[in-house]
């Protein structure tokens, strides 16, 4: 089963990754972790990887499809996997097509600017655990301060409103593009590609998903 997550950032894919790969037992492969876990070793790329996201920018394609390729050799994604974050752009999807790899699902996450602004720029994050907090939804006990360790909570550069204003600009310039590609791969029966109301509550759209996988996975 290999499935792919799009959407903006703040849209919910992380959750709905979660629960995708733990209800059907395949690896969550996100982008976003894979660059994040370069700029914690701050080696060369990692170094260059953080520039580009504190400026709000796009990691090229040639990294990300890179990255990603080292991921999907690993033994755990024999029986499937779940993409987070990836393809972003027409060029990345036609990297994986490239490649042999077939896709089944294409799930896209839709949410209103003003929500994904308000959901990503009150995130809170532990570096040392990973462990995340939102200052409205779900707030630490002491502001500013992790729960387990009282170490001080961080904002990721690209949790700043500046950085998430330029990432959503610039997923809009390519999402057009990929959307289309992957409807004409629905209509030719390549795959299935589904919309998904990113508003709604998080056991609603899991259970949404959950029905369309169980529908279609044959």
């Amino acid at each position: 089963m290999h499935i792919i997550l799009l959407g903006a950032p703040g849209t919910g894919k992380g959750t709905q990754s979660k629960f995708i790969v733990k209800k059907y037992n395949i690896p969550q492969i996100s982008t976003g972790d894979i660059l994040r876990e370069h700029i914690q070793l701050k080696n060369k790329i990692g170094k260059r990887i953080f520039n580009i996201l504190k400026n709000g920018e796009l990691v090229s394609d040639n990294i990300v499809c890179d990255l990603v390729y080292q991921r999907i050799q690993k033994k755990d994604c024999i029986q499937g996997f779940l993409l987070d974050g990836f393809p972003r752009t027409i060029k990345q999807a036609k990297y994986i097509s490239h490649l042999g790899i077939k896709i089944n699902f294409v799930f896209e996450f839709i949410v209103p600017d003003q929500l994904i602004l308000q959901r990503i720029s009150g995130r809170r994050i532990h570096i040392q655990s990973g462990r995340t907090y939102h200052i409205q939804f779900n707030p630490p006990q002491e502001d500013g301060k992790d729960d387990i360790t009282k170490e001080n909570l961080i904002i990721r550069e690209d949790d700043k409103i500046k950085s998430i204003q330029n990432r959503l600009e610039n997923y809009k310039k390519n999402n057009s593009i990929l959307t289309k590609f992957y409807l004409k791969e629905d209509k030719l029966k390549k795959l299935k590609f589904f919309k998904i109301n990113g508003t709604e509550k998080p056991d609603t759209i899991q259970k949404k998903i959950q029905i369309i996988l169980e529908e279609n996975k044959n």
